[in-house]
């Protein structure tokens, strides 16, 4: 199905270097990049451009888009968000979602990556010092910063901050302008190899899913659509809220394949049964 196709990947910030490799080895396809459609037009990590919908309709406009303006039929994009972790207090965390889209058979596939490895940070700096002790936080300057006047001031934007000398220089201009300065990690991949390396988690994950076969027809992307709940508790046998099972289903002839236990344990602790601990 992919063997000598042509793949546009599309990015502007070489997130070819960590997609390409995977796909050509192991799909046989020839991966491109092109300037023809700038990715940054649907939003941008600093701000200056509002991300006007959520996480996934984005990624879904920008593969879109990016086959339209190429007049290509195989691609792929990436489109990430930093924030809170869900359910780890007070840690940042990358979550990132990477499509594959072949118009030609009518075949999209998703995958999401989360990730506690990131260097997602800002702060409002009014010292050398304070600037400093953020940048060592922030892994500079093997990871760029960005500089702004305030959280949403984008009067004075620089980005792709990597030395210290510059860093510097900069700082005292916004200080002498504004009074102090907004310093925040700049998240875009090329500038941010923590990113990047979960860019490349994602790639793989996408692979394996694309290279996931139904059972049935042999259509790739037979990943899975559900989770079950119910697995057992261990004391009192009642189903638990814990996941039971994995619910498999083929993209185009709509097979299905329940795969029980998937976290390969067939009991749950009672610490979280609504029974035996309410």
């Amino acid at each position: 199905m992919f063997l000598n196709r042509k793949l546009l990947i599309a990015t502007k910030h070489n997130k070819e270097e960590v997609i390409a490799p995977l796909f050509e080895q192991q799909l046989g396809v020839s991966c491109f990049v092109t300037d023809v459609f700038d990715t940054d037009t649907l939003g941008t990590f600093s701000g200056e451009v509002q991300r006007k919908d959520d996480a996934l309709s984005t990624l879904r406009n920008k593969c879109l888009l990016a086959m339209e303006k190429n007049n290509c039929e195989l691609v792929i994009a990436s489109e990430g968000s930093f924030g809170a972790h869900p359910s780890v207090f007070f840690a940042p965390a990358d979550e990132e979602f990477m499509m594959l889209v072949d118009k030609k058979n009518k075949l999209e596939i998703i995958v999401r990556e989360l990730s506690m490895h990131t260097n997602f940070s800002a702060s409002k700096i009014t010292s050398q010092t304070e600037l400093l002790e953020f940048a060592s936080r922030a892994q500079f300057p093997s990871h760029a910063l960005i500089m702004k006047p305030a959280e949403n001031n984008y009067a004075r934007v620089v980005k792709g901050i990597t030395n210290h000398d510059e860093l510097k220089k900069n700082f005292e201009e916004f200080k002498s302008d504004f009074g102090s300065a907004y310093v925040e990690t700049d998240m875009r991949a090329n500038f941010n190899p923590s990113r990047m390396k979960v860019i490349e988690n994602t790639a793989k994950k996408l692979l394996e899913a694309v290279q996931s076969k139904c059972p049935n027809c042999e259509f790739p992307g037979f990943v899975v659509t559900d989770a079950l709940p119910g697995l057992p508790c261990g004391w009192c046998n009642c189903a638990t809220r814990s996941t039971l099972s994995f619910l498999y289903t083929c993209k185009k002839c709509d097979y299905t394949k329940e795969v029980f236990y998937p976290h390969e344990k067939t009991k749950e602790d009672p610490a979280y049964c609504d029974f035996c601990n309410p």
